[in-house]
């Protein structure tokens, strides 16, 4: 079966969204074979999954060690045991009742190794870790159920324009970056690029990912109204700040659909969807699916979706489906096919732009026709050769894929000026 590419959650290889450390589990042991001393320090690297890559750093210490898994809001998780033998080291890690080890082997400055777990053999290649510069500030922000971590961009001269970007499905974090997609850096490159151009931006990983784990202990409570409800309360706090001469939203993917619905409900400028849906959830799932499931689990997840959308949970789900029916995420599914984007959009009383790449694989051409149907004053801007993740791109799928996980390509060049000279002048 191909590789499945969907806009909704997708299944996790370590843990669920929520889940916390558990500290107490296992002790660290000591190796007793003399070790390289190279080998001690931090490493990243990327596990390749059959569908896709999924970046995690690795802490070895001489009798201890952490895992951190950005993309799923798993940070500094303690390793069970450490073993070094020369160049060899072997870690075990049990995370929520999931035996993971992983063994590498130092070799030309980097760590060769295999990551197990459940069955499964994973290459990965671990080289040392290298600090990202922290260019933003961050504010807490209280919410329900907690507080959010923001991060802000600030512009070079106050008052300025601010806007909260929000990003897409999924463990995607404030960077734009998944376990699914893998590192592309693409929010992070549209909020310093707009923050040199005079904007500030404002952007968040949401409940259970990253810096905003604590609001969200199981996965099966979240919904898009409570994702809503979280960039209204972040809105209001800009809002209510007179650093800001306006306040506007850029919604990617289905950050698109949260940010349509939380301008209905706060007093925004502006509004810009990037490579937003323009069509009920069901309808562009089974369009995606099409061409990569069998002819029996497209009937299953047309049935599925079909219940879902009349807000009944479905009990028996195929293994291959699980990434997208498992029983926790079936409330967050009810909660979000529930809405018609384009309907939605004709709500937003705000000036709106909506920015659609030519060579997207996952939302097209009819989904921005649709948003521009459903609110005919908004500016519709097609952006030739612009994939999912915002960067140039040939149509052609293998290549396309490839950009997903590379944060060194920069943005299409024409997004950024849209998205400023729409903020700045309206056009």
């Amino acid at each position: 079966m191909k590789k499945l590419l969907l806009l909704c959650c997708a299944l996790l290889l370590l843990a669920a969204c929520g889940q916390k450390e558990d500290n107490a589990k296992g002790k660290e042991t000591k190796g007793d074979n003399k070790m390289n001393e190279q080998l001690v320090g931090k490493w990243e690297g990327n596990i390749e999954l059959p569908n896709g890559v999924l970046p995690i750093i690795v802490d070895l210490q001489k009798d201890s060690g952490k895992l951190s898994v950005p993309a799923q809001g798993i940070s500094n998780y303690p390793f069970k045991s450490i073993k070094y033998n020369g160049d060899q080291v072997s870690v075990s890690i049990n995370l929520n009742g999931s035996a993971i080890v992983i063994n590498g082997t130092l070799k030309d400055g980097q760590i060769e190794a295999t990551f197990q777990q459940n069955g499964g053999n994973f290459p990965l290649v671990l080289k040392p870790f290298k600090e990202q510069p922290v260019t933003y500030e961050t504010l807490k922000i209280p919410v329900k159920d907690g507080e959010l971590t923001v991060a802000l961009q600030k512009a070079s001269k106050e008052p300025s324009p601010v806007a909260l970007i929000i990003a897409g499905s999924g463990p995607t974090d404030k960077d734009g970056n998944s376990a699914i997609a893998g590192k592309n850096n693409s929010l992070k490159m549209i909020a310093e690029g707009l923050a040199n151009e005079g904007i500030a931006t404002v952007r968040y990983d949401k409940r259970g990912l990253g810096d905003n784990q604590s609001p969200l202990t199981k996965e099966e409570d979240i919904t898009i109204d409570q994702y809503v409800d979280d960039a209204v309360q972040v809105i209001n706090t800009l809002l209510a700040d007179k650093a800001y001469s306006s306040v506007h939203i850029i919604g990617h993917s289905e950050g698109s659909l949260i940010g349509l619905l939380a301008a209905q409900k706060a007093n925004v400028e502006s509004f810009v969807s990037i490579a937003g849906t323009g069509r009920s959830i069901d309808e562009v799932l089974l369009e995606q699916l099409k061409g990569q499931l069998s002819p029996e689990l497209l009937k299953e997840s047309t049935d599925a979706l079909a219940s879902l959308k009349k807000g009944e949970l479905v009990k028996n789900v195929s293994p291959e489906l699980q990434s997208l029916f498992r029983s926790s995420v079936q409330p967050y599914m009810i909660s979000w096919l529930k809405y018609n984007p384009a309907s939605e959009l004709a709500k937003v009383n705000s000036r709106v732009l909506i920015l659609q790449g030519t060579t997207d694989l996952q939302v097209v051409a009819t989904d921005a026709e649709a948003l521009k149907k459903g609110k005919p004053d908004a500016n519709l801007v097609y952006m030739e050769g612009m994939n999912h993740v915002l960067k140039n791109a040939p149509a052609d799928r293998t290549e396309n894929l490839a950009t997903y996980s590379d944060p060194s390509l920069p943005l299409h060049k024409e997004l950024l000026p849209a998205i400023q000279q729409f903020i700045m002048n309206g056009k």
